[in-house]
């Protein structure tokens, strides 16, 4: 891949945001396959500072909870 200084690459708040508004329920391991997000919580976190209002309900698999962010409608 060639680096084009004046193409603009979607940055991955804007990803998380725009699945988000789609309706998706994302979890830290998801973001991290799909778009290569270590810190999924503090892309919530920015998001949830720029007006969303995102919930964020703890799941379990086995003895290991992770987080499940979803927009609010």
């Amino acid at each position: 891949m060639k680096f084009r200084p004046n193409e603009r690459t979607t940055t991955q708040e804007e990803k998380v945001e725009a699945a988000l508004l789609r309706g998706e329920a994302i979890t830290p391991l998801e973001a991290l396959h799909r778009w290569g997000a270590f810190r999924l919580s503090a892309i919530i976190f920015n998001l949830r500072k720029n007006g969303h209002s995102i919930s964020t309900k703890m799941v379990g698999h086995g003895n290991k909870k992770y987080a499940l962010y979803k927009l609010e409608k």
